[in-house]
């Protein structure tokens, strides 16, 4: 069977199918966007002398469902131009075009005679090998397909997306007895290495695994708060980061996905399970008023809380169940949430919380426990094993850990004897764990993962090439060298690795050691490196705690020294002998991104984003981010090409660095000159280390030469006075603040090549001089260190 995806049709033009659409052709497959015919035309339709033969209404709601891609914050698409991969059409005029995919997906109401007879309509207009899925997030798979030809029941399985498919990772794959294996092998092959998901195998079972247990989550959350009286606020005050949860939590996460979606959800799962099990998914009578009353969360203005604008402010209430109406917030004071801020590290944080006394701790014991308890008596009847499980809840639902996983954190022998003492009956799976004298479910043994699998005992976890876990190297000793900050790592096949690992990978002296030690460590023993980790984020930037300790004791000899010492690395890093291949991913900003700017090459995750921020806190990039850009900007001029107007480029350059632009994907990256055509793109992150080795090892045996330092042509005196103009015009138009237009200043002469005519040719360490003393001449300012400050205590930019 042929792997590739030439084309697909989506059948639904809703929220999910037009995201799906969306996400189709962010990794380049073309899509054929259907839905029905509208029963009648809008008065606007009317307006402008359309008939109901037109296709401009015949296709209405496949239109509308392509707009919203892109429209959508946060957005749907890669860039812009990924939406010209999408066609619109409807179900009546368009179906034949069926017989061209590769892939049909049906995306329409939950409504399994619906889906039914659309599938009916189609089959005739099959080709031999066109893979059929439906997207339905809790009908029964073998229903949807009872009674249709066996060569449709080959081809059809469920292939259920989390939204937004963009950026949720979980596709739950659903095959029926029926469906081949091939069409089975070829769906996780698209899932994984086309459309970059997690895959996780699904039985064909209710809502599936994701939904079931995050369902039950949520509705024994809203059961625990009603019987303990827990306030609204209080529980999302719990059930956030504090136990390794989603910042939303519970109730702030349901307004985001829709009241009416939680009651459907929960209805479904009534109807299906049988007496015993259905009663769990009983909401509360409030809930049920909250739909009645039209309160569904954020799509209608109110829901568990309500947003409402009040003198240009925007004030948030909340629900009181238990008077149905809505009053301010009262925030608890729990020492169980507020200890659990201090602790990074999720396992400590989660157990830390559930041993606390207080009233935090008691609620996040009750709901945990009770989680714990129901996935593992789902076992077998939603997966044969819990690696399934705690992967559909970490990439469906953002936990932290799965329920395995963080039943291992918090002691499975410690809390089974807490469970019991407490009456509740340990699931059969615990207790074949516990009597085989095994204290936990998943085991590392020299950096090889086994779980724990019901009836079998421990199975290693099957190793794949492309997924390089770099922890699971440094447990198997490939350390080369390491700091408390950062570490070298030995990825095999004459290729190293260095992993920052300092809280949020932000760059200090210490990364910058580290950095020069590995450059000298890969010069004598390897053939090239990769800088990569596997955390949340690439980089958020240098040091900035350290920075602001420096500048509020006015120690600017010891700041010039940390400028300087990092753009001889960045310099180093531009001018190894042999190829340094950046992996970026997440926040990539301030340093991080001019680390990769300094780098041979780029291979970055399709979701970084990357950008030179450093104007937010009054300062500006002085690691070569300007010298990069502008070198990146003119690449494309031909050599002794003379009398080309630089303005142009250097006006774009200006505004990227002045407005802290920040590519929303590595596509967009590439849009703002912080990445080459040249560079690299991984859909899935998972294999973004092995690809990024890969390049080093394509750029070696490619006899891979270091550049040659060249002058870079500046803009000069006229430039910088045309960059001036243009601050005034937007501080004029009240679009930045007077201390904006001072920093922008700064940027516009380092930009412009300071005092030189225009053209003038400059070395590198002319620019990386003049953002140095620009940097420093900043760090002086009042303004600066109060955006400083501001930054490190609420995490985001002040404009003063």
């Amino acid at each position: 069977m042929n792997k590739k995806i030439r084309k697909a049709v989506v059948l639904g033009a809703g929220v999910m199918g037009s995201g799906i659409a969306a996400h189709l052709s962010n990794v380049g497959i073309p899509s054929l966007l259907l839905d029905i015919v509208p029963p009648e035309m809008t008065e606007a339709e009317k307006e402008r002398g359309f008939t109901p033969q037109n296709p401009d209404v015949r296709n209405r709601y496949a239109v509308l469902g392509k707009k919203r891609t892109e429209e959508s914050r946060p957005a749907s698409l890669y860039s812009k131009e990924d939406a010209e991969l999408i066609s619109t059409g409807n179900f009546e005029d368009h179906l034949s075009q069926i017989g061209q995919a590769d892939w049909v997906i049906e995306a329409v109401i939950e409504d399994a005679d619906l889906k039914r007879r659309l599938f009916e309509k189609l089959i005739p207009f099959l080709k031999d090998g066109t893979i059929v899925s439906s997207n339905t997030s809790g009908i029964s798979i073998q229903k949807l397909c009872d009674g249709f030809p066996p060569a449709f029941k080959e081809r059809f399985l469920g292939t259920h997306f989390f939204n937004p498919p963009r950026y949720m990772k979980l596709l739950e794959i659903i095959p029926t007895p029926s469906t081949s294996k091939e069409v089975v092998g070829k769906m996780v092959h698209v899932g994984e290495d086309i459309l970059g998901k997690g895959v996780v195998f699904a039985k064909d079972t209710p809502n599936f695994i994701a939904n079931r247990i995050g369902a039950f989550a949520t509705v024994d959350a809203i059961r625990a708060a009603i019987e303990g009286g827990y306030r609204i606020e209080e529980v999302d005050q719990i059930t956030g980061q504090a136990i390794g949860r989603p910042k939303l939590a519970t109730f702030k996460l349901a307004d985001l996905v829709g009241v009416d979606v939680m009651i459907h959800v929960t209805r479904n799962l009534y109807e299906s399970l049988p007496p015993g099990e259905r009663e769990i998914y009983v909401l509360a009578p409030f809930v049920r008023q909250m739909f009645e009353n039209n309160w569904l969360g954020q799509k209608s203005g109110r829901g568990f809380y309500k947003r409402a604008k009040t003198n240009h402010r925007e004030e948030i209430t909340v629900l009181d169940y238990e008077k149905m109406d809505y009053r301010a917030m009262v925030r608890a004071d729990f020492s169980s949430v507020e200890t659990c801020k201090t602790i990074d590290d999720v396992r400590e944080r989660v157990r830390t919380m559930v041993t606390s006394p207080d009233r935090g701790g008691q609620f996040a014991w009750k709901i945990i426990k009770n989680t714990l308890l129901y996935a593992a008596e789902r076992i077998p009847e939603l997966s044969d094993d819990v690696l399934n499980i705690d992967r559909a809840m970490r990439w469906g639902y953002n936990w932290e850990l799965g329920p395995f996983e963080l039943w291992d954190a918090i002691g499975v022998k410690e809390s089974v004897r807490r469970m019991e003492k407490e009456g509740d009956r340990i699931p059969p799976l615990v207790e074949e764990l516990l009597g085989g004298g095994r204290t936990s479910f998943y085991e590392t043994r020299k950096g090889r993962v086994a779980t724990f699998v019901f009836g079998s005992g421990y199975r290693e976890l099957e190793e794949r090439a492309k997924l390089v876990v770099l922890s699971s190297l440094r447990e198997r000793n490939k350390t080369v060298i390491s700091n408390p900050v950062a570490s070298l790592v030995d990825l095999g096949d004459g290729v190293a690795c260095l992993e920052f690992h300092s809280k949020m990978n932000s760059i200090g002296a210490e990364t910058i050691r580290m950095l020069r030690d590995s450059l000298k460590e890969v010069d004598e023993n390897f053939e090239g490196m990769v800088i990569g980790n596997q955390a949340q984020n690439f980089s958020a930037g240098a040091d900035l705690a350290l920075m602001n300790s420096k500048v509020q004791e006015g120690r600017w000899d010891d700041i010039e020294v940390i400028v300087k010492d990092f753009q001889d690395a960045m310099m180093c890093i531009k001018y190894f002998e042999k190829p340094v291949v950046a992996a970026p991913f997440g926040m990539t900003l301030g340093g991080g991104c001019e680390v990769c700017l300094a780098s041979a090459r780029i291979q970055a995750a399709a979701e970084t984003y990357m950008g030179l921020v450093e104007v937010g806190v009054g300062l500006l990039p002085a690691g070569g981010g300007i010298k990069e850009l502008l070198i990146r900007s003119t690449e494309g001029i031909p050599p002794g090409v003379m009398n080309v107007e630089l303005m142009p480029f250097a006006r774009k350059d200006f505004e990227t660095v002045v407005r802290c632009k920040v590519g929303t994907s590595a596509k967009e990256s590439r849009f703002l000159g912080y990445m080459r055509a040249t560079d690299g793109i991984t859909i899935n992150r998972d294999f973004q280390i092995h690809d990024a080795k890969n390049a080093v090892l394509d750029m070696v045996k490619s006899d891979y030469r270091s550049p040659r330092q060249r002058n870079i042509k500046v803009i000069g005196e006229r430039g910088y006075a045309l960059l001036q103009l243009g601050l005034l015009i937007m501080k004029e138009g009240g679009y930045i603040s007077p201390f904006d237009e001072h920093v922008g200043k700064k940027v516009a002469y380092v930009m412009s090549g300071g005092a030189l005519p225009d053209g003038t040719e400059v070395r590198e360490q002319y620019l990386l001089d003049l953002e140095r003393e620009a940097f420093l001449s900043l760090c002086g300012e009042p303004k600066t260190r109060e955006r400083i400050e501001h930054m490190l205590k609420k995490g985001k930019a002040l404009r003063n």
